[in-house]
């Protein structure tokens, strides 16, 4: 038989039990009808007759052809590729640990903390002044060439405020990633007699190194078998360059195997959210300015932070760890009122000397393959090279549109070391105020007569190196064979917090615990104290995840390990 409902209040459970049936059973009966909880008013039942067994429902409905309909498991909607948390929803929590900046330092830290407390019931925050760019390293969509990663950075970073005339290249990228979406992934370790000078033991942070590198898939086999690489490596050690070496990139090129996810070749900090989100939720705040540390009797209590619309909220935290950039990191200190004597001095950057080339391929078999080769520093040489073809990241398109005209482009970078000095410093400038109500920075960078002669040292160095090689070096769209790129142009900048054990010439101590603040740490860029001649990025990383495990020990565990 059929009943008509007419009742909104008349649902398919009440229907059931009054019929002593089952809700399934019902829906068997009632294929039209998927949803138990669904208005049903002006819809019909069918109801089986009071002689009707189960058994003969059941055959009604295989009958019918009617198979039992899944139940419908609600799940709460995410919005987005990443959870995100309002701030409005942040604000009333208390954070065991709230990080600033989502770039190298800060991601590092995420992870770190969520691996080693992915039982723990801490809770865990992050926020990012920038918006959501893209979801990986530029060089994983292959929309972009080189060219193009160029242009699309350029158009989504900002001029450095207050960097003219004196840092005319400096540029700023906010963004969930920060500057890892788009980073050369060149990840050399710093040489043991440059971190001799830091207050870390070398053997520490050389354990540190293996653990950055396994999670960054560091590998010096990305040009392996490539007869472009192999041939101007034995050319180089034939020369003299006896460290001449294939260049180590962060780059997962092992094959897929055993259902592993292997979506992003090139790491980016977007990858490291990533990997802290499989161990355990934490929140996220993007559009979220911090524009105070909130501080009391010498511990931190939390960070001001505002909104795009302006409204500001306060964010609880025992412990807050800062890493929003060399420039930022400590014009956010400066502004929350903290007077430490090195705060904001010994900006430290590389000198950075490019030259282009041509080479002939008569002896490459194919496929030549990419150019990717790195000669390091010596005690004697205050320098390091890098040797790049036009493909070094792009080789799969080119190879096959590349010309047989002979001969192919070979691109070095040079690196050169430049010294921590107590002048070259930011401060801020009370005259210009952003739309905050934070002032802006100003700049203040020289290059000291050594650093010119490091100059002058890498510019001869290079040449040796193309002649050594068989590169004759050319002019290229306008630009000059060999040539200096305009302070700040390079994004190796440093030294703005530093780590030390002395507090007059350092921000915070060895595990970036600033000095005289319990709970204030920073971790990025800035905590470095000397760089040398290679690209930092790794040295952040490895540095932050040793902040990251000093934390969890002053939270009374021991960081595992595997």
């Amino acid at each position: 038989m059929k009943i008509w409902v007419s009742n909104k209040h008349e649902t398919l459970r009440v229907i059931a039990i009054k019929n002593r049936l089952s809700v399934e059973e019902l829906v068997l009966l009632n294929p039209h009808i998927e949803n138990p909880d669904l208005d049903i008013t002006g819809k019909s039942v069918y109801l089986p007759s009071a002689i009707e067994s189960n058994s003969e429902i059941q055959s009604r409905a295989a009958t019918a052809g009617s198979i039992p309909t899944c139940p419908v498991v609600p799940t709460e909607p995410l919005n987005n590729w990443i959870p995100l948390t309002p701030l409005s929803q942040m604000a009333q929590q208390e954070y065991d640990v709230l990080i600033i900046g989502t770039g190298a330092g800060g991601g590092s830290v995420l992870w770190r903390l969520c691996e080693q407390w992915k039982k723990q019931k801490k809770r865990i925050g992050i926020i990012e002044r920038g918006d959501q760019v893209i979801p990986t390293h530029a060089r994983n969509l292959t929309t972009l060439n080189q060219e193009r990663l160029v242009a699309y950075f350029s158009h989504l970073s900002k001029p450095l405020p207050g960097a003219m005339p004196e840092y005319p290249g400096a540029r700023q990228l906010f963004a969930l990633g920060g500057r890892t979406l788009f980073w050369y992934a060149f990840t050399p370790r710093m040489h043991p007699w440059d971190l001799a000078k830091w207050p870390i033991p070398v053997q520490e942070m050389e354990s540190y190194y293996g653990i950055a590198e396994q999670v960054m898939n560091v590998t010096g086999a990305f040009a392996e078998g490539a007869s472009f690489t192999d041939i101007l490596l034995e050319r180089l050690w034939l020369r003299g360059y006896s460290k001449a070496a294939p260049l180590p990139l962060a780059a997962d090129i092992v094959p897929q195997s055993f259902g592993q996810l292997h979506t992003d070749m090139f790491t980016s900090s977007i990858s490291l959210l990533a990997r802290a989100l499989h161990h355990r939720p934490f929140d996220l705040a993007i559009n979220a300015r911090a524009t105070q540390i909130l501080h009391d009797n010498g511990k931190v209590t939390g960070v001001k932070v505002v909104s795009p619309d302006k409204t500001a909220y306060t964010l609880k935290a025992k412990t807050v760890v800062l890493s929003a950039s060399t420039f930022e990191t400590p014009r956010l200190l400066l502004y929350s009122g903290f007077k430490h004597r090195a705060l904001g001095h010994f900006l430290t950057n590389q000198t950075f000397v490019q030259a282009t080339g041509t080479i002939s391929t008569t002896d490459f078999p194919f496929p030549w393959g990419p150019l990717n080769i790195m000669i390091p520093q010596k005690p004697d040489t205050p320098y390091s090279v890098l040797m790049t073809g036009p493909e070094a990241f792009y080789w799969y398109p080119v190879t096959i549109e590349r010309p047989f005209t002979g001969e192919t482009t070979v691109n070095f970078y040079g690196y050169g070391k430049v010294e921590p000095r107590y002048e070259n410093r930011i401060t801020l400038n009370p005259d210009k105020i952003d739309e905050y109500g934070v002032p802006e920075i100003k700049v203040h960078f020289s290059l000291s007569e050594t650093d010119r002669n490091v100059v002058g040292q890498m510019t001869e160095g290079i040449k040796r190196i193309a002649k050594d090689t068989g590169v004759r070096l050319i002019s290229k769209n306008g630009k000059p064979p060999i040539c200096l790129t305009p302070l700040g142009d390079l994004h190796h900048d440093s030294g703005t917090c530093r780590i030390g054990d002395d507090p007059n010439t350092s921000v915070a101590n060895q595990y970036g615990q600033i000095h005289g603040v319990s709970g204030l740490y920073v971790a990025d860029n800035s905590a470095l104290p000397y760089i040398g001649a290679e690209n930092q990025t790794l040295t952040t990383i490895a540095l932050a995840i040793r902040t990251a495990d000093h934390i969890i020990r002053q939270a009374g565990m021991q960081p595992k390990t595997k």
